[in-house]
């Protein structure tokens, strides 16, 4: 089925959701783009206007805050906007041992890669739901497939984020609520260098390019795809993370998150 209407895209300011945003408007969609920094959302989204002719509306929003979900709600509400497509891009990571990091830059990551997300997809899932159409696209990681030594809090929200996407595509299926989540390994975004991982390998190796990660994005959501992994290499190294032993994927987290 193909998922048209109003996509809303958040962390749209830069990286991935700024390609995301990019990619949805190409293809003649009305886009909601949320992030903190007003004066680049306006930017883009009188750039994608100008583009591709389509409306664009920018919200400067702090989705880090516990009531975040419920403004950026309240404000799509205010604007009469109709909200069809739900891109849950927004998110953070950090490196470093998680009993030496401050708990309150981890306790952000959760509600910004978790909790923000699963508040946003219930109130216009919802609403999907009982239109009987729309999408839902999760921006995950290939570090779903693995424990993160290093990165502990960024993997495992990436699973929760991975897992939640698959049960409730299963849920939704039935409405023609398409729901996909979108796995890529390291993209060249801001994203290393506000993790502080630019010199572990992981953070300093090749990169994808996130304008391709996003088109692959999209193209799978309107295929109906549920889990969409983004490069040979790492559509490998998940197959191969469901056979290893857990000790091994460990031990290469691990390597791939700490400093040279």
């Amino acid at each position: 089925m193909t998922v048209d209407g109003t996509a809303l895209v958040t962390g749209a300011s830069a990286g991935i959701g700024r390609a995301l945003a990019a990619e949805f408007a190409a293809n003649g969609h009305d886009v909601v783009l949320v992030a903190r920094r007003e004066t680049e959302l306006l930017a883009l989204a009188n750039r994608l206007e100008d583009d591709h002719g389509i409306r664009a509306y920018a919200i400067d929003a702090d989705l880090a805050s516990v009531d975040a979900a419920a403004k950026l709600y309240e404000a799509t509400a205010e604007r009469d906007v109709q909200v069809d497509v739900l891109v849950n891009n927004v998110g953070i990571g950090t490196q470093g041992a998680f009993v030496e990091n401050d708990l309150g830059r981890e306790l952000d990551q959760l509600q910004l890669n978790v909790v923000t997300p699963t508040q946003l997809t219930h109130r216009y899932g919802r609403e999907m739901a009982a239109r009987g159409r729309g999408g839902v696209l999760n921006v995950a990681s290939t570090a779903a497939w693995l424990p993160g030594p290093f990165m502990s809090v960024y993997y495992a929200s990436k699973a929760y984020l991975k897992s939640f996407s698959e049960g409730i595509a299963a849920e939704l299926r039935e409405e023609d609520v398409d729901v996909t989540a979108l796995c890529p390994g390291p993209v060249d975004t801001e994203f290393q260098a506000r993790a502080g991982n630019e010199d572990t390998p992981l953070g300093s190796g090749e990169m994808q390019d996130a304008r391709a990660v996003a088109r692959a994005g999209y193209e799978g959501l309107q295929a109906g795809e549920t889990v969409v992994v983004t490069g040979l290499r790492y559509r490998l190294l998940t197959r191969l993370s469901n056979v290893l032993p857990n000790r091994l994927t460990r031990r290469l987290a691990a390597r791939l998150n700490t400093p040279d």
